[in-house]
């Protein structure tokens, strides 16, 4: 994206893999929740996500020890220019889907078309900005409605499908029938809403390119769905899954002593990484009248007291969430906003916050008490101002018998558990709050549709935000349903950011557009910030190992290999 790539033409494999890992045997994995659908493509339905990773391939595929470089994959060459106002690929000869098809230029125009008109809403926001799409042989060129930095990147990530494969008429409904894709791995057995097993294609195309070497090591793949946490982490204590990323601090700090922990054949890691730290948050949807006002929404955050749970709940294993990139040298906490980001933010200087463009600004702090009265008092100024007052044990609006209360979405007993504790913060200042458990295919629907008034979410960043900002927090993607702009978020400073790190040319220039972007951000109090943990939680059977090296983005299944 910006400069150069770190691995040199010749490169032999990544470093962050074994290049001489075994192959064979089979990994054990876990999900949370269920499934209905195959096609990880389309809005409707659950989606297995593993199916695109592993079946799938794009035409370039990512290094994870850069912020955002892209070697060749199902392209051998690409070309673009300084301006990056198109971008060519030219289709490797040796590139196979499964069934032993060639990859051609034609299924690369067949994928764009089917995804721009028919795929995900990201898919179709960035597809939308390419005037024309025209093959010639085994090249593919893309040429932009106007230049883009990101989109030559964006293009090479597009999943490639097999046009003779595919049926583009029923394309965006759920589907449970095997996908034929060009990856690793094909589907080898479907235990509907339960159970998917993959298999590693023993004629896979890519098996022997720097870009594969070390990764995919396992023959097989097998992911297995469970309806609660509970479930799910016995399973692995019976050796029934092979490891997890544990994320709740309460298990990961009391429930790992039993025996094979003890002795040795389960082991527990902190991974680093170097990646911008998970936005993990309590998301309004500003889309209704009780969130409309920023004022109730800085009310609400100002009445967390993140002290108090993360004592009580979570081992003061957390650290408190600030900003969307907190962390990193992306982040603004800390940092008085430079020249390029007031020239970037001025003309919108009335939806930020003072502290927050000088770098004072911190979330609000309580006593850990559970009762800060200083917190109460605070909180209970703000509602003031928006028209709200604390009158006979209930928070009412001014001049009438409108009570203030909502519901939290939630789809797992662990989010109800925090939702539940969130609540009772809340009803101090006379608020009702209640707590509303879905299924998980239900949560997805509801979340997608924005038919919510609060929902946990958490959204990951990397070190080379663009384009997928937009789909994030972008004003057009309010009213589009199923982005990632839950709470609504239609705000000017906000789009100039994001407009500014699309058009950034330089590193320096990526760093001002997040930081102002941050900025707004947390000046819109789009949600309460939760926390997030130090690093990577690994809890592993040691049948399975992984490089001692980590990717600047932690551990990689995909760069593991059974050890026994």
């Amino acid at each position: 994206m910006q400069g150069t790539p770190d691995m040199a033409a010749d490169f032999t494999h990544f470093d962050y893999v074994n290049p001489d890992a075994p192959k064979g045997g089979r990994l054990s994995l876990s999900a949370l929740g269920t499934f209905d659908s195959l096609n990880p493509f389309v809005v409707r339905g659950s989606a297995t996500p593993f199916v695109r990773a592993y079946v799938f391939e794009s035409l370039l595929v990512r290094s994870y020890d850069e912020p955002f470089t892209l070697y060749g994959l199902l392209a051998r060459t690409v070309k673009t220019d300084d301006e990056r106002s198109f971008v060519e690929f030219e289709i490797d000869p040796r590139a196979r889907f499964s069934d032993g098809t060639p990859v051609t230029a034609d299924d690369v125009l067949f994928s764009f078309g089917l995804l721009r008109d028919k795929g995900r809403p990201n898919m179709r926001l960035y597809y939308g900005k390419v005037a024309s799409a025209t093959a010639d042989g085994s090249r593919v060129r893309f040429t932009f409605t106007e230049p883009d930095r990101e989109l030559p990147l964006i293009m090479g990530l597009m999943p490639v499908l097999p046009r003779h494969a595919v049926d583009a008429a029923t394309f965006d409904q759920t589907s449970l029938t095997p996908p034929v894709g060009s990856g690793p791995y094909t589907v080898a057995q479907v235990e509907a809403g339960s159970a998917v097993t993959l298999k590693r294609n023993p004629d896979y195309w890519a098996k022997d390119l720097p870009v594969t070497r070390g990764l995919f090591n396992f023959d097989e793949l097998r992911f297995t769905y469970f309806r609660d946490a509970n479930t799910e982490f016995e399973a692995f204590r019976r050796g029934l899954i092979d490891a997890r990323f544990e994320t709740d601090p309460g298990r990961w700090q009391t429930g790992y002593d039993f025996p094979a922990v003890r002795n040795g054949q389960v082991v527990k890691e902190s991974i680093p990484n170097g990646l911008p730290k998970p936005h993990y948050a309590l998301v309004f949807n500003t889309r209704r009248p009780v969130f409309a006002d920023v004022r109730v929404r800085r009310a609400i955050i100002e009445l967390f007291d993140f002290e108090w749970l993360d004592r009580n709940f979570y081992y003061n294993l957390y650290n408190r969430t600030a900003g969307f990139f907190d962390g990193s040298d992306l982040s603004s906490l800390g940092r008085k906003a430079n020249a390029a980001e007031l020239a970037l933010l001025g003309p919108h200087h009335g939806e930020l916050r003072p502290d927050v463009m000088d770098g004072t600004y911190r979330p609000p702090a309580a006593d850990g008490s559970g009762r800060d009265r200083k917190q109460l008092k605070a909180a209970l100024a703000l509602f003031a101002q928006a028209g709200w007052q604390l009158k006979d044990g209930k928070l009412r609006r001014v001049g009438s018998d409108e009570t203030f209360g909502f519901e939290i979405m939630v789809t797992s007993r662990e989010q109800e558990r925090l939702a539940l504790g969130f609540a009772s913060q809340m009803q101090r200042a006379g608020m009702r709050v209640d707590v509303r458990v879905v299924d998980a295919v239900q949560f997805d629907a509801r979340r997608n549709a924005y038919d919510f008034d609060m929902v946990p979410f958490t959204w990951t960043q990397s070190l080379s935000p663009g384009n997928e900002q937009a789909f994030y927090f972008g004003s057009a993607a309010a009213d589009m349903p199923g982005t990632r702009n839950y709470m609504g978020a239609k705000s000017p400073a906000v789009d100039a950011a994001i407009a500014a790190l699309m058009a950034a040319r330089s590193e320096d220039d990526v760093t001002a557009a997040a930081r102002a972007l941050d900025r707004a951000l947390i000046s819109g109090a789009y949600g309460v910030p939760l926390f997030h943990a130090p690093g990577q939680w690994l809890a592993r059977w040691i049948r399975i190992a992984h490089p001692a090296r980590p990717s600047l983005y932690g551990t990689l299944p995909e760069t593991w290999w059974r050890a026994r």
